[in-house]
């Protein structure tokens, strides 16, 4: 991982943004400063949009884990296997789903696989529930929503976020929104499972309706940031403005 870094460090060139910023010095002293002055909107829309990926992440790579092995009685490798499956379909996804946001718009995709994402926890955790110990019906329950759904938040994700800041303070901005979140999106959400799974007796459908409000914020604040996109209200201090993404309809 060091090497590719290196390399990719190295290799590829600065956006023509952070160019103009350099060749003008118009570099912020403390962005981080500047970032929370100008942009505190975009902060607020930007982690709740980030709320469904870090929920979802840990219910479905984490939790599911736990869940499989105490509460359905698969062993840990079968429970193992069927996340490291999902991971390897989402390596294909993920670039799939970047690519469609680019065509049709990465606050389209991002909106709706919130809601999609959010919504296939309930059939998962059904099958999950009642799928009899077969364990390619659980992978099934795994890889479907983790694989390929996951994949249509986590694909255009980046970019959506770059769309929130200037060149000036985009870097900055974009680690404060995906870390600082993290802290509640993803952090605390196993152990927010397991208190859910313990207020329900053991079954699973409130930790699936925390799911859904984890999508629909998620989803909301899409919405907000594709108004933003369609407004122009993000303007490069360098002036050379970023592509603006299509706006939902």
């Amino acid at each position: 991982m060091v090497f590719v870094g290196m390399y990719i460090r190295l290799s590829i060139k600065e956006t023509p943004e952070f160019t103009a910023v350099k060749q003008r010095n118009a570099e912020t002293r403390i962005p981080f400063v500047d970032m929370m002055r100008r942009y505190p909107g975009n902060i607020l829309k930007g982690m709740g949009a980030r709320y469904i990926d870090g929920v979802f992440f840990n219910v479905f790579g984490v939790f599911s884990i736990s869940y499989l092995t105490q509460t359905v009685k698969i062993s840990r490798t079968e429970a193992l296997t069927g996340v490291m499956a999902a991971a390897i379909v989402m390596c294909f996804f993920i670039p799939f789903f970047g690519h469609l946001s680019d065509r049709i718009g990465r606050t389209r995709v991002y909106f709706w696989g919130s809601l999609i994402t959010a919504c296939s926890a309930f059939p998962a955790f059904w099958l999950m529930l009642n799928g009899g110990g077969n364990v390619m019906l659980l992978w099934l329950a795994i890889i479907v929503p983790f694989g390929v759904f996951y994949a249509a938040v986590y694909g255009p994700e980046a970019a959506l976020f770059c769309e929130l800041f200037d060149a000036k303070v985009r870097y900055t901005g974009i680690s404060f929104v995906y870390q600082f979140s993290g802290i509640f999106a993803s952090g605390i959400t196993p152990i927010i499972a397991t208190a859910l799974l313990k207020s329900g007796e053991g079954k699973p459908w409130q930790i699936c309706a925390y799911v859904m409000f984890a999508g629909l914020v998620s989803a909301v604040s899409a919405a907000l940031i594709g108004r933003l996109s369609g407004t122009g209200e993000v303007r490069e201090a360098s002036g050379v403005a970023a592509a603006p993404a299509r706006p939902m309809r």
